[in-house]
């Protein structure tokens, strides 16, 4: 049961909800047109990118991509010299375009909410681990790249 608590599984429970929202409970309300689908497949292609550097990133320095492991490298270079959370921040781009895709007006809040969800259980013991494991390294890291953007 440990593989249900990933970050993808609760994406994909995130964007479920607001698809329902938008099929059956919409109250015509309507984020109103044309920008909208363009603003959310911007939104959706620059989560899948920084997702995908990301994860080239942490490839080629050989450490695992997979939350509540411990890394074998603390990758500070490529996207992670702007994020230290590159994937979870494609993560909620991609639910920010879906809802703007889907027009799921009322689906809105969940997106702080999806963020909140991430920092308390991935984000903050990850970075717990490391704070121990790469004790100097990471506190430099820490101050000098921020969290989110």
């Amino acid at each position: 049961m440990k593989w249900l608590d990933t970050p993808p599984i609760w994406l994909v429970g995130f964007i479920l909800i607001a698809w329902a929202q938008a099929r059956w409970a919409a109250f015509r309300f309507s984020f109103g047109g044309a920008w909208a689908d363009l603003l959310g497949g911007l939104c959706v292609g620059a989560g899948l990118l920084l997702m995908v550097l990301a994860l080239m990133e942490l490839r080629r320095h050989r450490t695992t991509p997979i939350p509540h492991r411990t890394a074998s490298a603390l990758v500070t270079s490529g996207i992670f010299s702007r994020s230290r959370n590159p994937i979870y921040l494609g993560d909620a781009l991609i639910l920010t375009g879906l809802i703007l895709r889907f027009d799921a007006v009322l689906s809105l809040p969940l997106i702080p909410i999806f963020v909140w969800l991430l920092e308390r259980r991935f984000v903050l013991p990850e970075e717990d681990t490391l704070r121990r494991t790469f004790r100097a390294d990471f506190a430099r890291y820490e101050r000098k790249t921020r969290r989110w953007l």
